[in-house]
């Protein structure tokens, strides 16, 4: 079975959100592009302004899709449907108590993210 989650690449300034996930998930200790599943018969894009709602207390405004990912982890198959967000209301914050983190797009390198979102740093540091 394979998970499908949308995530946010939520910029500002030249920076970027992120989130660092929690000891007890999957991939915990991991910096992450906040998101979460997508429910069966959703849209990635309104699973992405439920999730973001949910976790980080935003409205997203405007988003574009950025890329989609199929990566096979040793326990499980994950599709990440990953949207870049250029507009949104409200301060994201780590509304479920997560740490988080506005990282200027050149220090992406320095935070250890899940291996499935290693393409996405490489693709926006190119940019």
């Amino acid at each position: 079975m394979v998970i499908s989650v949308a995530a946010g690449i939520i910029m500002r300034d030249e920076q970027v959100f992120i989130a660092l996930r929690s000891q007890d998930k999957h991939q915990g200790g991991c910096w992450e592009f906040p998101g979460g599943k997508v429910e069966q018969e959703e849209a990635p894009s309104a699973a992405l302004a439920r999730e973001l709602a949910e976790e980080c207390g935003i409205q997203v405004q405007e988003s574009t899709p950025f890329q989609l990912i199929r990566h096979d982890y040793s326990d499980k198959s994950v599709e990440l449907h990953f949207f870049k967000v250029t507009d949104f209301a409200g301060e994201p914050h780590g509304k479920e108590g997560q740490e988080v983190a506005w990282v200027p797009l050149s220090e992406l390198a320095h935070y250890t993210f899940p291996e499935a979102n290693v393409p996405i740093v490489e693709a926006l540091l190119k940019r």
